[in-house]
């Protein structure tokens, strides 16, 4: 991998790379063939996206059924069955309200044509001066610049970009944790934020229930539903990004049903396309379209090449229809008791500080920094793939895999906090 090391420029990663990555020739199930012929469970799911496993026969059908008509045409001007159809499925199943989809190419992508919508709603409807955000810390939301702006600006990646990034508004992280009583207290200095800037902000913008790369913090629904509700006091658009955790991740099918309530915009991704191909969509209201619509563009000013791409489409529809055909909920509440069995007894544990579990989530918080290479040496010879950071040895397997997968994925975490 001398190729590799030298010109492959990978997530995160210095060039030449300091350290090889693991060469994979093959997937199929749960399990990733490496070139050295050793097999790992993904308890990734690829960075969260294969939630149906891999070669899954439903998927690859679609893509090859799509093939044999096209594989790409431009979406302007022009539409194609595969996006119409996807377009009505996420509408169909999408909290209520929201009605207008835009296809977009990644979970970034999908982020910034939500902070564009924003924008234009407001300068629709006569109040081009609300142009900030507010947010809450802890936060992650994508990597392109609009997206870093509202990324957590102390310990989030970006703060070496913070003289260039418009600036924000943040809120404290959300308190209290997911199962814990919400008071008053936890929600008064976000609100005392969004009712001083009230006239300078064009949306509040935040993860729902988990914040991912942030921290894997997972938060009371009660604190959502205030939100919600002081953006509605104050007629403030809410966004949503739900592309960690839509199609199932926490339980619910999107995780703002925990606190049932629907946002004004929603970012989906990840797990779209079953982690086939790179889509994502921006959903809205037609309250916010037609604010959008209002501004003097007339139209979103948002147009990426492969926008509603035949063969994402396609297989993003199948993903949806192969979820929603199987008892998905039963399946991510079977690997939560797995994780809860395997992980919970690590808080004793003098390498680890917290655990924290909700669906299909499992994370271990450590006391000291997670040594990557020498972990994912170990956790490869256990034969499972993890991709620690910082302090986080964390799981989000896909959905289909056996109690035989979780309790081996459980048991090469408690090994590799041994090791530390």
């Amino acid at each position: 991998m001398t190729l590799d090391r030298r010109h492959a420029w990978h997530p995160y990663a210095p060039l030449p790379s300091s350290v090889s990555s693991v060469p994979v020739v093959g997937a199929e199930g749960v399990t990733l063939e490496l070139a050295d012929g050793r097999q790992a469970i993904d308890g990734m799911s690829s960075w969260w996206a294969a939630i149906h496993g891999y070669r899954h026969p439903v998927l690859d059908q679609a893509i090859r059924d799509q093939l044999d008509h096209m594989s790409h045409v431009m979406f302007g001007g022009i539409t194609h069955p595969p996006a119409v159809s996807l377009v009505q499925s996420l509408v169909d199943i999408a909290p209520e309200g929201l009605e207008h989809v835009f296809l977009a190419d990644s979970g970034s992508v999908s982020v910034e044509v939500a902070i564009k919508m924003a924008l234009q709603y407001c300068r629709g409807i006569g109040e081009s001066k609300r142009t900030r955000l507010l947010t809450v810390r802890s936060g992650y939301h994508g990597d392109t610049l609009a997206c870093m702006s509202v990324c957590d600006p102390i310990n989030g990646m970006h703060s070496m970009f913070s003289e260039v990034l418009p600036p924000q508004l943040f809120a404290p992280a959300p308190e209290p944790r997911f199962g814990e009583p919400f008071t008053p207290e936890h929600i008064a200095e976000f609100e005392s934020t969004l009712v001083s800037h009230r006239q300078s902000i064009a949306a509040v913008i935040l993860e729902p229930i988990v914040q991912g790369a942030g921290g894997m913090r997972f938060y009371a629904p009660d604190y959502l539903r205030a939100v919600r509700q002081l953006c509605d006091e104050h007629r403030v658009p809410l966004i949503v990004d739900e592309i960690a955790t839509g199609f199932g991740r926490t339980g619910m099918l999107f995780a703002c049903e925990h606190a049932g309530i629907s946002p004004d915009i929603m970012c989906v991704g990840k797990a779209l396309t079953g982690g086939y191909l790179s889509m994502a969509a921006t959903l809205c209201t037609p309250e916010i379209a037609a604010g959008v619509n209002a501004a003097e563009s007339g139209a979103l000013m948002h147009g990426p090449t492969f926008m509603g791409n035949p063969l994402a489409s396609a297989v993003a529809l199948a993903s949806i229809q192969l979820l929603l055909s199987r008892p998905w909920q039963a399946e991510v509440a079977a690997i939560s008791r797995r994780l809860d069995e395997g992980l919970t007894p690590l808080l004793d544990h003098r390498a680890v500080r917290d655990v924290r579990i909700l669906g299909a989530i499992g994370v271990v918080e450590t006391v000291d920094e997670v040594p990557l290479e020498s972990t994912q040496r170990l956790l490869l010879e256990r034969g499972v793939w993890l991709r620690p950071f910082g302090k986080l040895l964390y799981t989000m397997p896909p959905f289909v895999s056996s109690e035989h997968d979780i309790t081996t994925i459980t048991s090469a975490m408690g090994d590799a906090c041994e090791a530390m």
